[in-house]
């Protein structure tokens, strides 16, 4: 496959045909991003496309999913969509779902029956940052939505039938405000009940306005226990019905695959148990190395 630049993809398409449909991302001013700094957006033609399935069609055949690159391919018009998806089924009939990233603004600016239109077509598992339920957060962040729109987009979503991701960052609300960002992102995730719910911890990389601000003392990270209690509060405020929690990101402390709620109090303990385990570092800052994976946990 034609893939240009740097790929990124969630940590369960590891077995999905990528497939690229756009370059870059459409927003792209996330303060914490550093994925696409120099990739400006755009969207790929339909003979690139096809010129990609074509070669799939050849190579693997039986795929059961696909994924669609690069940073927010849900940007794409819902006609634009139906087209990508229907070439994709007339080559690859085995296809069981088709999914991507997406952004609230991507969800807000489709309609009620394109959004169903979408889903007849095969679209679901939409991997969607949503970050933070904690408004100041997100103002902080530039994700260009608020806590109350990130709601009644994502209910749109489950209405019209979709499996989605949930990606929240802890940490979002800084060393002041932790407990104030995991009752607020609580309170949202239970307001609209994800089939998943991906949990990662805030780091910076160099080209990214937070990596500046953290430098210059403009924001200040939470220190390891900051984290190991905002992660607890937050599992602890959680009241869903039937959520697969996805925390094996290498930035996490404690990285866990569980399902909610059957595993909470399982889930709870161990993070009781790694903070026991590290009491003579909760002061300290995570020390990180590539995709912020912790090196001191």
């Amino acid at each position: 496959m034609n893939l240009s630049g740097m790929v990124y993809r969630p940590p369960y398409e590891a077995d999905s045909l990528l497939l690229q449909v756009t370059k870059g991302c459409s927003h792209n001013k996330c303060t914490f991003c550093y994925m696409y700094p120099d990739v400006p957006f755009r969207v790929c033609p339909m003979n690139e496309i096809i010129e990609d399935l074509d070669e799939a069609e050849i190579s693997c055949p039986d795929v059961k999913r696909v994924f669609l690159e690069h940073g927010d391919a849900f940007v794409l018009s819902a006609d634009r969509l139906k087209e990508i998806a229907e070439a994709i089924h007339s080559r690859l009939p085995q296809v069981q779902d088709i999914a991507m990233y997406a952004s609230i603004q991507n969800i807000k600016h489709k309609t009620d029956e394109e959004l169903l239109e979408l889903r007849a077509c095969g679209i679901n598992g939409l991997d969607i940052g949503v970050e933070s339920g904690l408004d100041e957060a997100l103002q902080y962040m530039n994700k260009g939505h608020t806590a109350a729109e990130a709601k009644e987009q994502l209910l749109r979503l489950s209405n019209a039938g979709y499996d989605y991701s949930f990606n929240t960052i802890l940490g979002c609300g800084g060393a002041d405000r932790w407990k104030e960002n995991a009752e607020a992102t609580a309170e949202l995730i239970n307001a609209v009940q994800p089939h998943l719910l991906f949990i990662g911890s805030l780091h910076a990389s160099p080209g990214c306005r937070l990596y500046t601000d953290m430098k210059n003392g403009t924001f200040k990270e939470c220190t390891i226990g900051q984290l190991l209690d905002e992660q607890e509060l937050l599992i602890s405020e959680l009241e869903l019905k039937d959520t697969i929690y996805f925390g094996s990101h290498p930035s996490n402390l404690v990285p866990m695959q569980a399902y909610l709620p059957k595993h909470k109090e399982e889930m709870i303990h161990i993070i009781q148990k790694t903070r026991r385990q590290m009491r003579h570092r909760l002061d300290e800052y995570p020390l990180r190395a590539g995709e912020g994976s912790i090196l001191n946990r």
